[in-house]
């Protein structure tokens, strides 16, 4: 990885309802190597309101990831995920499905709506934590992403 990559600030867009999930998640962030500026939208108006700059999110970045949670209030993470993919300015963010369903529907359809990969989180605390840091380490060391 070369220096102008490491330095450069990684912007998240997390979209989750659940304030215990958003905390594990910024702990997980917090104790990783890689310098990143979370964002999180609680529901699924709001995370598109962040995307399109709209209302109170008019200054907000681009993300370079979306952490999406299926099981969303207002506007589910099924109708945000198929939004994003048909946007033409939107689309080539990688979506990081981050849910509690197992349903193989759920799976099923969201790879249908093209996200970039399907993790159902998992219950225990450390677990969850090694998740979101394998999901940072795979999408922030391994993979080249547009614009980087």
């Amino acid at each position: 990885m070369n220096r102008e990559k490491s330095m450069k600030l990684i912007e998240i867009l997390l979209v989750e309802d659940s304030p215990g999930d958003v905390r594990l998640t910024q702990e997980a962030l917090k104790e990783s190597k890689v310098r990143n500026n979370l964002h999180v939208a609680t529901d699924g108006v709001e995370a598109m309101d962040f995307l399109y700059r709209k209302g109170t999110h008019t200054n907000a970045p681009r993300p370079d990831l979306i952490l999406l949670d299926l099981n969303l209030p207002k506007k589910d993470g099924r109708e945000v995920l198929a939004e994003i993919k048909l946007d033409e300015t939107l689309k080539n963010i990688p979506v990081v499905i981050l849910t509690i369903s197992k349903a193989e529907e759920d799976i099923l359809r969201s790879y249908g709506l093209h996200a970039n990969c399907y993790i159902t989180k998992p219950i225990d605390f450390h677990q969850f934590i090694m998740v979101v840091k394998a999901i940072e380490n795979f999408w922030f060391t391994i993979v080249t992403l547009p614009g980087g």
